[in-house]
């Protein structure tokens, strides 16, 4: 096997003809995933140990030739971290490719930096995060039984560039790729299957963490369950997560066939997710959130499965380079008006009829993973993303009432996705229940405060709860009141952690940790 190349590590994920063995199980010594990602639709510790390449490092914001940057951690130059919504606190990142060290002393680890809100970022009084990228071996794989096992700095998207192109695909991905293994558990993340699969947790059989007083200990489902239960969705407060097993899913093509149409209003759209649903394992839409009347709630339906082998072209999807968002926008080029004419500029571009394609996964998946650094688009104030589920106990008049509230309340967003969710997890803080989820960006600005409050009081009173991962501005008493199932959470955290050494910035918004 030829010599990787490229300033970070990673080689071409051009294809090329591969005389590659076949599957045997991954062991401890496979090299970095930056060192194999994408080269022959294999990893190079698939092939004999004399011929495995040297493990490169490099920075994670080195330009690599797989098509475009690497996944950034929103660490400013000014001494500052931020989550996805680019809200800065003060902070700075400890590295290593050894997280049994790296976490030690850390009160909180910390992945790619994708969370939106202030969960990834540390308390005021230890400014330190323990940063798991670097720790991102896949560490073993058995193709009979699906299983993986990996450090919790591994990507996504080194998971689903590497495995696709022989079969495998992670059973539950979220919106963006650019996530850790160990930030998938902690925030139990699901995605446009959750009405079938349910959250990431459900394919999770193993953890190897680092608990506060120092024991590197196991939990499953059957071991230590409650520890398991209290970390999967416990954004990080019950331990260092240090090696992840999980399941993945066998695929009969690298191709998703999908389904798009336009619906009128938020009760057909509700009525067209539940028809979708025993049909289509991914469905998902985009709603028009500043729509009024009888077009409140207009959007687009989509609906996707994987292709099968006579649906789906010959080959594997190639990444393409992407572009980028080069600087902040000003906080004026996001207003009503601009997304207003965003919005129905997207509904007409989406023609009436039933429109099938055989398209990328990775445009189906993570379309807004195409565009770099997008969260510039917002401004220098940066933006929030709200999501709550509102629950099927609340009718269907429940997603009415929000859309109703929200532009009442002046809100606009060009991104307000609804999706059909399925049981709740096994994590005690997992986000989903039976019902509907809506999410939507809300550029930070003076009213914002007060319009997350409003929002949060609809949903305490419908029954719904909203997303840790995305969550910034949740007040504590409002927390409290939509989650019922945090004294038990908080029981098992105080018996793994009584002096209360793991924390986050979001921890001490929420729970009243010490700074």
């Amino acid at each position: 096997m030829s010599r990787t190349s490229g300033s970070c590590g990673r080689a071409s994920t051009r294809r090329r003809r591969s005389t590659a063995p076949p599957w045997t199980s991954w062991t401890r010594s496979a090299p970095s995933t930056r060192a194999w990602l994408g080269t022959w639709g294999r990893h190079a510790c698939c092939a004999p140990a004399a011929s495995r390449p040297p493990v490169p490092r490099a920075s994670t914001s080195a330009a690599c030739r797989c098509g475009g940057a690497s996944p950034t951690l929103n660490a400013g130059s000014d001494g500052t971290l931020s989550g996805w919504g680019r809200v800065p606190v003060a902070g700075r990142e400890v590295r290593s490719e050894d997280l049994e060290a790296l976490t030690r002393d850390a009160v909180l680890c910390r992945g790619l930096g994708r969370s939106y809100g202030d969960s990834s970022l540390p308390p005021p009084g230890h400014p330190v995060v323990a940063a798991t990228p670097l720790a991102d071996r896949i560490l073993a794989f058995d193709a009979a039984t699906r299983t993986l096992r990996a450090e919790a700095g591994l990507s996504l998207r080194a998971i689903n560039r590497s495995f696709l192109p022989r079969g495998f695909y992670s059973p539950v991905t979220p919106g963006t790729q650019m996530i850790t293994l160990g930030g998938m558990v902690a925030a139990d993340v699901h995605g446009k299957n959750h009405h079938r699969d349910g959250c990431f947790g459900a394919h999770v059989t193993r953890l190897r963490m680092r608990v506060a007083d120092g024991r590197i200990v196991e939990c499953s489902p059957d071991r230590e369950s409650e520890l398991f239960r209290a970390t999967v969705g416990g954004m990080g407060l019950t331990g260092h997560i240090l090696e992840v097993e999980c399941r993945l899913v066998r695929v009969p093509s690298p191709w998703l066939l999908t389904e798009t149409e336009r619906i009128h209003d938020i009760d057909r759209f509700i009525e067209g997710l539940k028809e979708a649903g025993p049909r289509w394992p991914h469905t998902m839409g985009w709603i028009d959130c500043l729509s009024r009347g009888a077009l409140m709630g207009r959007g687009i339906l989509m609906k996707g499965r994987w292709a099968e082998p006579h649906e789906a072209p010959r080959g594997v999807p190639v990444p393409r380079r992407r572009p980028s968002v080069p600087f902040v926008l000003p906080g004026w080029v996001v207003n009503r008006w601009s997304v207003r004419a965003f919005n129905a500029v997207y509904y007409r571009r989406h023609v009436p009829r039933v429109r099938r394609a055989v398209v990328h996964p990775e445009s189906f998946f993570y379309p807004l993973d195409a565009i770099g650094h997008w969260n510039r688009m917002y401004g220098p104030r940066g933006f929030t993303q709200y999501q709550c589920v509102l629950p099927e106990s609340a009718g269907r008049g429940a997603a009415r009432r929000f859309l109703e509230l929200l532009t009442h309340r002046g809100g606009a967003s060009m991104l307000c996705v609804i999706k059909d969710c399925g049981p709740e997890g096994i994590g005690l803080l997992s986000f989903p229940k039976p019902g509907i989820s809506i999410a939507l960006d809300i550029p930070i600005h003076d009213e914002t405060q007060s319009l997350v409050d409003a929002l949060n009081e609809l949903v305490i009173a419908e029954g719904g709860r909203v997303y840790l991962a995305k969550d910034q501005l949740t007040r504590a008493a409002h927390f409290r009141a939509m989650e019922p199932r945090l004294a038990a959470w908080t029981g098992i955290r105080r018996k793994w952690d009584p002096e209360g050494r793991l924390r986050s910035a979001q921890s001490v918004r929420l729970l009243g940790d010490h700074p």
